[in-house]
Protein backbone atom coordinates (compact mmCIF):
# COMPACT_ATOMS: atom_id res chain seq x y z
CA UNK A 1 0.00 0.00 0.00
CA UNK A 2 0.96 3.33 -1.15
CA UNK A 3 0.95 6.37 1.30
CA UNK A 4 0.45 10.15 0.51
CA UNK A 5 2.64 12.68 2.83
CA UNK A 6 1.60 15.85 2.58
CA UNK A 7 4.54 18.54 2.02
CA UNK A 8 5.85 19.85 5.13
CA UNK A 9 8.79 21.63 5.68
CA UNK A 10 9.47 20.56 9.29
CA UNK A 11 6.73 18.13 11.74
CA UNK A 12 6.70 17.37 15.15
CA UNK A 13 8.64 14.23 15.65
CA UNK A 14 6.03 13.14 18.56
CA UNK A 15 2.87 14.06 17.01
CA UNK A 16 3.30 12.37 13.26
CA UNK A 17 0.36 12.58 10.95
CA UNK A 18 -1.03 9.13 9.72
CA UNK A 19 0.23 9.32 6.52
CA UNK A 20 3.99 10.02 7.47
CA UNK A 21 3.79 7.28 10.47
CA UNK A 22 2.21 4.71 8.00
CA UNK A 23 4.95 5.64 5.72
CA UNK A 24 7.99 4.72 8.15
CA UNK A 25 6.26 1.61 8.67
CA UNK A 26 6.20 0.33 5.47
CA UNK A 27 9.66 -1.89 4.58
CA UNK A 28 11.84 0.47 3.41
CA UNK A 29 15.62 0.34 3.00
CA UNK A 30 17.02 3.65 5.06
CA UNK A 31 20.00 5.77 5.56
CA UNK A 32 21.68 7.16 8.59
CA UNK A 33 24.55 10.04 8.29
CA UNK A 34 26.38 10.54 11.10
CA UNK A 35 29.52 13.02 11.73
CA UNK A 36 32.86 12.22 11.57
CA UNK A 37 35.48 12.92 14.04
CA UNK A 38 36.93 15.85 11.70
CA UNK A 39 32.95 17.14 10.96
CA UNK A 40 32.29 15.16 7.65
CA UNK A 41 29.52 13.23 6.91
CA UNK A 42 29.57 9.31 6.99
CA UNK A 43 26.03 7.75 5.37
CA UNK A 44 25.16 4.24 5.25
CA UNK A 45 22.29 2.02 4.37
CA UNK A 46 20.50 0.94 7.52
CA UNK A 47 17.16 -0.26 8.92
CA UNK A 48 15.24 2.08 11.00
CA UNK A 49 12.24 2.00 13.15
CA UNK A 50 10.64 5.09 14.15
CA UNK A 51 8.54 5.29 17.65
CA UNK A 52 7.00 8.60 17.72
CA UNK A 53 5.65 8.19 21.15
CA UNK A 54 9.04 7.59 22.57
CA UNK A 55 10.46 10.22 20.41
CA UNK A 56 12.80 7.53 19.36
CA UNK A 57 14.28 6.19 16.20
CA UNK A 58 16.30 3.07 17.12
CA UNK A 59 19.18 1.12 14.86
CA UNK A 60 21.17 -1.95 15.18
CA UNK A 61 24.35 -2.01 14.71
CA UNK A 62 28.16 -3.73 15.28
CA UNK A 63 29.34 -2.50 18.15
CA UNK A 64 33.02 -2.14 15.73
CA UNK A 65 31.08 -0.50 13.09
CA UNK A 66 31.88 3.34 11.58
CA UNK A 67 28.92 4.69 12.49
CA UNK A 68 29.07 3.31 16.22
CA UNK A 69 31.99 4.55 16.49
CA UNK A 70 31.31 8.05 14.91
CA UNK A 71 28.70 8.43 17.62
CA UNK A 72 30.36 6.98 20.62
CA UNK A 73 33.12 10.00 19.00
CA UNK A 74 30.99 12.79 19.73
CA UNK A 75 31.03 12.44 23.28
CA UNK A 76 28.44 12.47 26.15
CA UNK A 77 26.14 15.33 24.25
CA UNK A 78 25.55 12.52 21.81
CA UNK A 79 26.03 12.87 17.69
CA UNK A 80 23.58 14.86 15.84
CA UNK A 81 22.39 12.27 13.39
CA UNK A 82 20.07 12.08 10.52
CA UNK A 83 18.01 9.14 9.08
CA UNK A 84 15.89 9.49 5.87
CA UNK A 85 14.42 6.77 3.72
CA UNK A 86 12.59 7.11 0.15
CA UNK A 87 10.13 6.04 -1.94
CA UNK A 88 10.51 7.55 -5.55
CA UNK A 89 9.19 11.37 -4.65
CA UNK A 90 8.57 10.27 -1.40
CA UNK A 91 10.78 11.04 1.39
CA UNK A 92 10.86 11.31 5.16
CA UNK A 93 13.48 12.38 7.27
CA UNK A 94 14.32 12.20 11.13
CA UNK A 95 16.74 14.28 13.25
CA UNK A 96 18.13 13.94 16.46
CA UNK A 97 20.83 13.29 18.96
CA UNK A 98 22.27 9.73 18.86
CA UNK A 99 23.70 7.67 21.70
CA UNK A 100 25.03 3.83 21.38
CA UNK A 101 23.46 2.10 24.14
CA UNK A 102 24.97 -1.50 25.01
CA UNK A 103 21.81 -2.76 27.09
CA UNK A 104 20.53 -6.36 26.19
CA UNK A 105 16.84 -5.32 27.28
CA UNK A 106 16.70 -1.83 24.96
CA UNK A 107 18.99 -4.33 22.12
CA UNK A 108 16.24 -7.14 22.54
CA UNK A 109 13.75 -4.78 21.68
CA UNK A 110 15.28 -2.80 19.10
CA UNK A 111 15.69 -6.32 17.34
CA UNK A 112 12.16 -7.13 17.54
CA UNK A 113 11.00 -4.03 16.71
CA UNK A 114 13.36 -4.42 13.35
CA UNK A 115 11.91 -7.68 12.50
CA UNK A 116 8.37 -6.03 12.66
CA UNK A 117 8.81 -3.97 10.27
CA UNK A 118 11.28 -5.53 8.22
CA UNK A 119 9.29 -9.35 8.40
CA UNK A 120 12.65 -10.98 9.27
CA UNK A 121 14.97 -11.35 12.42
CA UNK A 122 18.22 -10.30 11.81
CA UNK A 123 21.07 -13.14 12.58
CA UNK A 124 22.35 -13.52 15.98
CA UNK A 125 25.37 -11.33 16.84
CA UNK A 126 27.06 -10.97 20.08
CA UNK A 127 28.37 -7.80 19.11
CA UNK A 128 25.23 -6.26 18.55
CA UNK A 129 24.63 -2.37 19.84
CA UNK A 130 21.78 0.01 19.51
CA UNK A 131 22.11 3.54 18.15
CA UNK A 132 19.31 5.31 19.94
CA UNK A 133 18.13 8.51 18.26
CA UNK A 134 16.09 11.13 20.45
CA UNK A 135 13.89 13.03 17.71
CA UNK A 136 13.83 16.35 17.08
CA UNK A 137 12.97 17.24 14.15
CA UNK A 138 11.06 15.53 11.27
CA UNK A 139 10.38 15.84 7.73
CA UNK A 140 9.32 14.69 4.63
CA UNK A 141 7.10 15.26 1.27
CA UNK A 142 5.00 12.25 -0.90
Amino acid sequence: MTTTIQPRAALDPRRPDEAYLSFWRERHLCTLTTPRPDGSPHLVPVGVTYDPEAGIARVIANRSSRKVRNVVAAGPEGARVAVCQVDGRRWATLEGRAWVRTDAELIADAVARYAERYGRVPRQNPDRVLIEIALERAMGKG
